[in-house]
């Protein structure tokens, strides 16, 4: 898959569905503040990993793909499906990063420099995000070569 941005997608935004996520992500950010606050922190960092833009996105993303492909005159419903699928896919690879990023700030921050300490785990972020994404890009390319060399090997039947 070649990563790249399509900026055409902004244009097809709508300024609600932006305040759409923006609430959403309040809200979400806003609940897991009352709970820190009454739980502690430690019970709160559990739900500052919950996906505070990602339901709204996943949903709208789902939305413009069925509707371009009903422009066309076609069902989009699958397509639709799939690109939020696609989108689930990157979000669990951030979210592998993610894991790693928490893991060093909890255990490096005591003691040490914050700002340090965030710049590293924001980098170790980035180099695990990417890294699970070309290694997941590396198995999809060995997946099609060992299909089309069962396709070339296979013995023709009439």
């Amino acid at each position: 898959m070649k990563v790249h941005a399509d900026f055409s997608a902004l244009r097809r935004t709508k300024w609600y569905e932006y305040a759409i996520r923006f609430l959403f992500g309040g809200i979400v950010t806003a609940i897991t503040g009352l709970i820190a606050k009454k739980f502690g922190p430690q019970v709160g960092g559990i739900f500052l990993a919950l996906p505070a833009i990602f339901p709204a996105t996943a949903t709208l993303l789902e939305k413009h793909e069925k509707q371009k492909k009903e422009e066309k005159g076609l069902n989009g419903t699958k397509r639709g499906r799939l690109v939020a699928g696609v989108d689930a896919a990157g979000a669990a690879m951030g979210s592998g990063g993610l894991l790693v990023f928490a893991l060093m700030v909890w255990k490096l921050l005591p003691g040490r420099s914050g700002s340090m300490v965030l710049a590293g785990a924001t980098l170790a972020w980035v180099i695990v995000a990417i890294s699970i994404w070309g290694a997941q890009e590396k198995l999809r390319q060995l997946q099609r070569k060992h299909v089309a060399a069962k396709s070339i090997n296979k013995p023709l039947t009439q």
